[in-house]
């Protein structure tokens, strides 16, 4: 019964279990003994009293202790009732049937604590994921220390099929890390130098040399148990309910059951004997211990289940707000997108302006006028300029252009006299020629006239969301250059399954343009769209969201924060190695990927369902036996089965949730 050990208890103190699994089997081996010798003749009935004292003391010991710690709370408890029933059962001389209580009371207990502890286990088997030691490069030798004795700063040498020891950056080395144990990807993913690396994932092809940058308390992994630890602790609402109805019921149960024996004996007219025997057994069975393990033991396993996809709840309350979203509203750039730019067009001049531009006398006519005349180039040529200029560029667009000449195999030239305008773009000398990169004020500045195919390419491309940059040699135009913040590749199916599911609202926020914005909702098909909002303004649109219906924010955890505290549910992306991530959200989806909405939505209605199951089969159990006793007087052992029976029934059940279904 779950009033007897909070869920914390329960879960984390295994000395505990293991004691009260030793005195069930004294209390079982005493009653057993007693019953049996008795009936046998082979006990005096000296003996058989010791041994049934033995089967109390042995199976009400916890039952007791809780009882008198609630007590002192000036608070009833389920544990109070059983033990007075199995005190009252004793004074009338029915010892056989009141340790026969205590012992399915105890083995309840006992087996409650052992299926509890399964949800804490799926999460502490992470921690065991992590090497004992790792082997560590000093002074030019190399040693097996203890993870514990890590310091920032150490290099990890890791081989292929060894466990990741601690949290790190890649110094050397090429592989692939299976990191689905952190979030839950399904495939190994490249790690290269520069790459961060997490404690307790494979590493499966190459040697890697780590240098350290978490000590072994501060991983990832750490912080991931920790936090799911804490949201066990943290409960749902309809437990904190059902828990705080339970010493009022309890109060009631009392109160009626000494009504029922003052009617009884006094205007009824039965043997108090008789009387006492069937208040007994209406004290057992109308103890609420099935209603309240309800919904703690589904939640937890539900908890336990959803961590080990990746997905982390910080309590259960947010798992329950979860089950009853019909709105949600998603942060553009780093969720519904990747979060930085790509190159998606390169076009040089030759391929919009056809041969009559390129003609020599069309330049000589030209030129006088100001216009400034293209200069023929391929697609690779011009990737290769505009990289070159910005090789030395901090800025994402330079990045962007650079990693995609990287990826071309396109060769970069020698660059001198590099200049940054900011707001503008970068003038530099690549070859010993000026080049000149950035946007239309850029060129405009500089007083250069494209012709004008070229420019209205540039106003197409904007519309359809991108960036564009104009890329000149010697003040004569090479071609365009397009980058845009690409779409996810998940986030359509993603949506497509939250429609299914019945999210009748998807909103995009952003602070982006309206151009930008409209040109992402129309790849996902999202119908309502507000750009261009600051922080404040995200958290007003949610609040009215929130007002009309349950709704989620979905974000990065960091500047949408605000907008996150005011949704029903807040949902970071990408919480793997981002500590913001994990601080400020309700749920963290450790993966970059959108699809664990879907799932995490499932899965909290799964919950749901299992939690209003054993609600409703508990109390319909504590009706039949109730009814039970005054209608067929019911014996008070097979009143101990049925209660003690349905509160194992509604835990097994609880912990369907550990299974991989999500609904």
């Amino acid at each position: 019964m779950f009033s007897e050990k909070s869920s914390e208890e329960v879960a984390v103190s295994p000395d505990a279990n293991r004691w009260e699994a030793v005195l069930t089997v004294i209390c079982t081996l005493s009653l057993a003994t007693a019953w049996f010798g008795a009936h046998l003749g082979l006990l005096s009935p000296l003996l058989e009293r010791i041994l049934y004292v033995l089967a109390y003391i042995s199976g009400g010991f916890f039952g007791a202790w809780e009882g008198l710690r609630a007590l002192r709370r000036l608070e009833l408890n389920i544990d109070f009732l059983m033990v007075v029933a199995a005190l009252g059962a004793a004074a009338i001389g029915e010892w056989a049937e009141g340790a026969t209580l205590l012992f399915l009371f105890s083995l309840s207990n006992t087996l409650q604590g052992y299926a509890l502890g399964r949800s804490r286990k799926a999460i502490r088997a992470l921690m065991d994921l992590r090497p004992a030691e790792a082997l560590v490069r000093r002074d030019g030798r190399e040693e097996l220390v203890p993870v514990e004795a890590l310091r920032v700063g150490d290099v990890v040498i890791v081989k292929p099929g060894e466990r990741i020891p601690i949290d790190g950056q890649v110094l050397s080395g090429f592989t692939a890390v299976d990191q689905s144990t952190i979030t839950g990807e399904s495939m190994p993913v490249d790690k290269e130098p520069g790459d961060q690396v997490f404690a307790g994932t494979l590493n499966t092809t190459g040697v890697i040399e780590v240098e350290v940058t978490r000590p072994a308390t501060d991983t990832t992994l750490a912080k991931i148990i920790q936090m799911v630890e804490q949201a066990q602790a943290r409960k749902a609402p309809t437990q904190r309910f059902l828990e705080a109805f339970e010493p009022k019921y309890a109060a009631g149960v009392i109160l009626g059951v000494l009504l029922f024996l003052a009617v009884s004996t006094l205007g009824g007219h039965q043997p108090f004997d008789s009387a006492f025997y069937r208040a007994m057994t209406l004290l057992v069975v109308a103890s609420p211990c099935a209603l309240v393990i309800s919904t703690p033991a589904a939640i937890l396993s539900a908890i336990a289940n959803a961590a080990r996809r990746g997905i982390l709840f910080k309590g259960g309350a947010y798992l329950e707000q979860a089950a009853t979203l019909e709105a949600i509203a998603l942060d553009k750039t780093g969720t519904l997108t990747v979060g930085r730019p790509r190159v998606t067009d390169v076009v040089p001049a030759a391929e919009v302006l056809g041969e009559a531009w390129f003609d020599p006398q069309l330049a000589a006519e030209l030129q006088p006028k100001g216009y400034d005349v293209p200069v023929r180039c391929t697609r690779e040529e011009l990737l290769g300029v505009a990289a070159s200029a910005e090789r030395y560029s901090e800025h994402p667009l330079a990045a962007a252009i650079v990693e995609a000449a990287h990826q071309a195999n396109v060769p970069l030239d020698e660059v001198t006299e590099t200049q940054a305008v900011p707001g503008q773009g970068v003038l530099a000398r690549v070859d010993g020629r000026e080049v000149r990169i950035g946007n239309w004020r850029f060129f405009e500045a500089a007083r250069q006239i494209w012709p004008m195919p070229l420019q209205v390419l540039a106003r197409q491309l904007e519309q359809e969301g991108k960036t564009v940059v104009f890329v000149s040699r010697e003040n004569r135009p090479l071609g365009l250059i397009a980058l845009a913040d690409m779409v996810r590749p998940d986030a359509a199916p993603a949506l497509a399954a939250l429609r299914a599911l019945g999210i009748r609202r998807i909103v995009m926020l952003t602070g982006d343009s309206h151009r930008v914005a409209e040109a992402v909702a129309r790849q996902l098909d999202i119908l309502e769209v507000y750009a261009e909002l600051l922080p404040h303004q995200k958290v007003e649109i949610v609040e009215r969201l929130a007002a009309q219906a349950p709704v989620a924010m979905v974000g990065d955890g960091v500047n949408d924060a605000p907008a996150m505290a005011v949704s029903h549910v807040g949902i970071a992306m990408g919480g793997a190695g981002t500590d913001v991530a994990l601080e400020t959200a309700d749920v963290v989806l450790m993966a970059d990927d959108l699809k664990r909405l879907p799932t995490l939505i499932r899965l909290a209605r799964r919950a749901r369902r299992i939690v209003w199951q054993n609600i409703a089969f508990s109390l319909a159990v504590i009706v039949v036996l109730v009814l039970s006793v005054f209608l067929f007087d019911l014996p008070l052992p097979l009143g101990v089965v049925g209660h003690e029976g349905s509160t194992l029934v509604v835990v097994f059940n609880g912990l369907r949730l550990l299974s991989g279904r999500e609904s």
